[in-house]
């Protein structure tokens, strides 16, 4: 189940972070798009510890989990300075969760053993 919620909720950040960096900034579309997205990183992020057992590195967490902190992290922070008005904190922090996405897509593709993996390579 933890595996569905997680890809789910990837997948949408995927594309509505793709979107979001293509489309205007400022918009109220892009604030609404925004709040959608933080909280598919939210839920990516958390899902993701219930993923465990591939890579025992600590009680069946590795460091694909660590990610997951980073990004959880730069969420707080892209909200909290998008806030303040700061919008080139907000930025980076933001492209910083994608890209930070974006490579555990990436991992979790080329790991031997999960799911993406048997579904794209074998």
């Amino acid at each position: 189940m933890h595996t569905y919620v997680h890809l789910s909720a990837a997948t949408w950040v995927l594309v509505i972070g793709f979107l979001q960096l293509r489309w205007a900034k400022g918009t109220s579309l892009h604030k609404r798009l925004g709040w959608s997205w933080m909280l598919a990183m939210i839920i990516a992020s958390i899902s993701s510890f219930g993923i465990t057992g591939f890579v025992n590195w600590f009680y069946g967490y590795g460091p694909i989990h660590l990610l997951s902190i980073w990004v959880l992290i730069c969420v707080v922070l892209s909200v909290g300075s998008a806030r303040r008005g700061n919008i080139r904190s907000h930025r980076s922090y933001a492209v910083g969760a994608y890209l930070g996405t974006i490579g555990a897509a990436v991992g979790a593709v080329l790991m031997p053993g999960r799911l993406l993996h048997m579904i794209f390579i074998s």
